[in-house]
């Protein structure tokens, strides 16, 4: 498998796009997500491979193409505005891609994507981070004739590609788990090695490229403080009709909560007499923007997972693990670096990075924490009928809940479990065993399972 293409990291996005671009129906494409994770690098990489003319149009750093909708939304229109302002401009029907970036600076771009579509003779992708725009505008006006992609940070799969893993080592650890077969002391070392890696690195394009090319960890926390800090601009430059600083309250106090023993996000502890009601929008807000993953309290654990769930009981997560790390204060960055000291921050770091790697995926995010705190879940997933917890372990321990939801006859809906934690694979009759690291291989695991049962 090839790692690098044109001097870059590999990512999963290219081979969608590859397989969009053959798609003889295909619509419109926007591909959303944060900021800084690659989508203008991975656009531009597959537009150059496959397209004879590419017509790139920035609407934050040109913000003279703006205009470019003034006159209406009919395709001739737009290219001969486009052309106007740049006449080098080559435009080929069948042979040209029109890739608008930074969309949520031009939210009138989105209505164009029906004309594109309707007259077929030119792709169209589009990516923003959908910053400061209404989301629920860009679906109305172009309902039926987009397709959407969510993008994440590098996950550990294409981490290990970027560390130069080939498709036939991760395939091997994944025929491990499906035969729950424990792997050799050789291969989970150098797993548990480069997943403490990926924990202090995170996924963000930048802070892996300077680590692999370096060797080692010189400069990545300050590339990770820097993101940081330019998620704090963007969110001060783009949150319209929301407070400003509301949204700042929140994404500050993130790690905070995480710290504490149920990790339960509070508005009222957010600052001094603030109240839910105050900040309606605030945390979808951060969703939206790909800065957080919102993982909310199962009301029962029972099917279906959708509308099952408290929407005011919720824990909030890193959308990247790395910067949760970069977050923290000097001597917690000390000890997790020098003297790989995981373990601590009441396992917020393991389940920030599980919560990743599940969102990734496409999972829903959801937890369980009964009332008087004597029984909790961390995450669930489910299969063709049944319900399956997630159990994230800090340290190799007792499963009481974990046990107490599979054999107790209050949970019909649930039939296994699976235990994530430093461990190798391994089962008993109750639950699977896997190392953190392969969470990321879940999904595969269990349309698999489901597979072998029909």
């Amino acid at each position: 498998m090839e790692i690098f293409v044109m001097n870059r990291l590999k990512r999963k996005i290219d081979d969608r796009l590859v397989r969009w671009s053959k798609d003889l129906d295909r619509l419109p494409l926007i591909i959303k997500g944060a900021r800084q994770i690659g989508k203008t690098e991975a656009i531009k990489n597959f537009a150059a491979q496959n397209y004879e003319n590419v017509i790139e149009i920035n609407f934050v750093l040109q913000k003279e193409y703006r205009t470019i909708f003034e006159d209406g939304y009919e395709v001739d229109t737009i290219l001969q505005n486009i052309t106007f302002l740049n006449p080098s401009l080559r435009v080929e029907p069948g042979k040209t891609l029109v890739f608008f970036d930074e969309l949520q600076a031009c939210p009138a771009c989105a209505t164009s994507l029906k004309s594109f579509k309707l007259d077929g003779r030119y792709d169209v992708v589009c990516s923003g981070s959908l910053m400061g725009i209404s989301y629920q505008e860009i679906e109305s006006n172009s309902v039926g004739y987009k397709e959407d992609i969510t993008m994440y940070p590098l996950d550990f799969e294409e981490y290990l590609w970027a560390k130069g893993y080939k498709a036939e080592q991760i395939d091997t650890f994944y025929q491990h788990m499906v035969e729950l077969k424990p792997l050799s002391s050789a291969a989970l070392s150098a797993l548990r090695e480069a997943f403490r890696e990926y924990l202090v690195l995170g996924g963000m394009p930048a802070v892996v490229w300077s680590f692999i090319q370096k060797g080692n960890y010189s400069g990545t926390l300050n590339l990770q403080k820097q993101l940081l800090l330019d998620y704090e601009e963007d969110i001060t430059k783009y949150a319209q009709g929301l407070d400003q600083t509301k949204i700042l309250n929140v994404y500050r106090k993130i790690p905070v909560f995480l710290g504490k023993d149920n990790k339960k996000f509070q508005i009222s502890k957010v600052s001094h007499g603030a109240r839910s009601r105050e900040y309606v929008g605030v945390t979808d807000w951060l969703a939206n923007a790909g800065i957080v993953n919102i993982c909310y309290c199962l009301d029962h654990p029972e099917l279906p997972l959708r509308g099952n769930y408290d929407p005011d009981n919720y824990r909030i997560y890193y959308g990247d693990t790395g910067l949760l790390i970069a977050s923290l204060d000097d001597e917690a960055q000390e000890d997790l670096r020098q003297n790989k000291n995981f373990g601590v921050y009441k396992g917020a770091l393991f389940e920030n990075v599980v919560a990743q790697m599940l969102a990734a995926q496409g999972y829903g995010l959801y937890f369980f924490r009964n009332r008087t705190a004597t029984l909790e879940m961390d995450f669930f997933i489910r299969d063709a009928d049944s319900l399956i917890p997630v159990e994230v372990k800090a340290k190799n321990g007792a499963t009481k809940s974990l046990n107490a939801l599979i054999t107790q006859e209050d949970y019909p809906d649930i039939r296994r479990g699976i235990k994530l934690g430093d461990t190798n694979i391994g089962s008993n009759e109750r639950f699977v065993t896997f190392p953190y690291a392969l969470t990321f291989l879940l999904r595969r695991w269990i349309m698999q399972q489901i597979k072998d049962k029909n």
